[in-house]
């Protein structure tokens, strides 16, 4: 009795906002949260690490698939480069999609895409195909790295948001370590066999692996709704309707005609504009329509160029120049050495195990390099058809790899409370001045303890700083101009890390010293910069 009556009220209560037309968040709120929530976190994750994957699977097979493909030091910078390059081709046309052909089409189909580039680069026989399907995976997931977080956030609640952010930053520090740990456990496998006319190694392998969290998170993504919100905002009521009763149904477990809202505000304003009645039935009437599409058209034109105007204007102008120019010179130095460090540790364990009972031989870091460059050229070279070399590379490569990833990760943890303690901005300042140092320091490392220290306080640093920098950017300008002030900074970051990656084996074939200053150079000149940023937030 007492169930029955509960239910009876709450069904009564529900039918009072049956004739009400009810808003976004107040539609999700009816959902609730449930089996459809939890669904769209377990897709985020393997999309989060598809994403993450993208730009450094590359890193750790450049060791081992060095004699197999015949890769010089240059063709190493390209294939670490090659992906930012598909990024920043196709980021304005991705943008452009997810606003008109919805969230989840792009995410879903644009995962099971880049899924097919990853499978097709493991069957790679030659460095020309692997760096092809290298950039058109980096040309495809753009778009559901852009969109990933839109989805989810427009998918949860004011409650839940904070927290499904938080979640993807996890993903994201769980990404950078699983990857090591996946290099450790299957590339010093001896995996080679032949099937037809096709030469399978190790490290082809491990590209296939790497290939299924992209397909995993695309095919539950097929089955999830498009995002209500989305559907609203291009006046697809009763599309976003049927989405928010098929979430409702998936978190009660009840049938969708038990959604108690029945109706949904109208976002999208009236356009429709009255026309004159034509002398002349037919083509007056045509004529009409035209002009109010033109008019509309270019009144839409007048105010997206208001809206953005102020960026060509003192002082968001020089601001903005000023960040751009930084994200530019930390992801140049940031993913230089991040994409390069287990080469650089490969090197090591190699030079290492060479001359372990010699005692002539120096062990600073130039003389390492010398030696790799030297082999490198001399198996590029002298390839006759058997790859012998690098089969057998210490185990203490992927261990180092690992060991950076979670001073990463624990740097980050640590990173929350400083920034509540001095700031973000003397976080950034400071951390990009010590991070400069640091890259001028490896030059000077005498061994592969040394350099694990030195890489792993490198690359905490100026992960923080890259965030501690876009967190600033969101305060800086106004509400109406930061998506794309964000999207302007992330495209130079990409294109620092292309031209980063191109210019290290170009830089370290001239000698030792100019590429780690390249790196120290550019970091401290961002420093130099961070010094003109306002100390606090000018917009809200």
């Amino acid at each position: 009795m007492i169930n029955s009556e509960i239910n009876s009220r709450t069904n009564s209560d529900k039918c009072n906002d049956i004739n009400e037309p009810a808003d976004f968040e107040k539609a999700l709120n009816a959902a609730g949260f449930g089996l459809c929530n939890l669904l769209l976190l377990l897709a985020a994750i393997p999309a989060k690490l598809a994403i993450v994957f993208s730009t450094t699977t590359m890193a750790y097979i450049l060791p081992i698939a060095e004699c197999d493909l015949k890769l010089s030091l240059f063709n190493k910078g390209v294939l670490n480069a090659v992906t930012f390059a598909g990024m920043i081709s196709s980021a304005i046309v991705w943008g452009y999609l997810a606003d008109t052909q919805g969230r989840k089409k792009i995410l879903a189909w644009g995962l099971l895409a880049d899924a097919l580039c990853v499978f097709c680069s493991s069957l790679s026989q030659n460095f020309a195909m692997l760096v092809t399907f290298k950039f058109f995976g980096g040309l495809i997931v753009t778009g559901p790295s852009a969109v990933l977080i839109t989805y989810l956030t427009e998918l949860h609640g004011n409650v839940h948001r904070p927290r499904v952010l938080m979640v993807l930053g996890l993903i994201t520090s769980f990404g950078t370590l699983l990857l090591p740990v996946m290099a450790w456990l299957i590339l010093p496998q001896d995996w080679e066999f032949e099937v037809q006319s096709l030469n399978v190694h190790t490290w082809q392998i491990f590209l296939f692996y790497c290939a299924l969290p992209s397909l995993l998170s695309g095919l539950i993504l097929v089955f999830l709704p498009e995002s209500p919100k989305f559907l609203m905002s291009q006046g697809r009521n009763q599309e976003a309707l049927k989405s928010f009763q098929f979430i409702y149904a998936l978190n009660n477990r009840k049938p969708k005609s038990f959604y108690p809202i029945h109706s949904l505000v109208e976002e999208v304003p009236n356009r429709e504009v009255p026309t004159i009645v034509p002398k002349s039935a037919d083509n007056g009437k045509q004529d009409s329509i035209v002009t109010c599409q033109h008019g509309t058209l270019r009144q839409s034109f007048h105010d997206g160029w208001q809206q953005t105007k102020p960026m060509f204007r003192k002082p968001l102008l020089t601001r903005a120049l000023h960040v751009y120019l930084m994200q530019f010179s930390i992801l140049l130095g940031y993913n230089t050495i991040r994409l390069w460090l287990p080469q650089l540790f490969a090197s090591i364990a190699e030079f290492e195990h060479e001359y372990a009972n010699s005692t002539n031989q120096s062990s600073n870091l130039c003389a390492i390099l010398d030696y790799s460059v030297n082999k490198t050229a001399t198996i590029v070279a002298n390839y006759d058809g058997e790859c012998t070399a690098n089969k057998n590379i210490s185990v203490d490569m992927y261990m180092n790899n690992i060991i950076v990833s979670i001073a990463g990760i624990v740097g980050y943890c640590f990173a929350g409370f400083i920034i509540r303690a001095v700031g973000s901005k003397l976080l950034l300042t400071s951390g990009l001045f010590i991070s400069g140092c640091l890259g001028f320091g490896l030059y000077w490392s005498s061994s592969g303890l040394n350099t694990l220290i030195i890489s792993s306080m490198f690359i905490t640093l100026c992960g923080v700083s890259t965030s501690s920098l876009l967190g600033m950017v969101v305060g800086l300008f106004p509400t109406t101009l930061r998506t794309m002030t964000v999207s302007l900074v992330m495209m130079f970051g990409r294109l620092g890390a292309l031209s980063g990656n191109l210019m290290f084996p170009l830089l370290l074939e001239i000698g030792c010293i100019p590429p780690f200053a390249m790196v120290g150079t550019v970091l401290i000149f961002a420093g130099l910069l961070s010094l003109v940023l306002p100390k606090k937030t000018t917009f809200t």
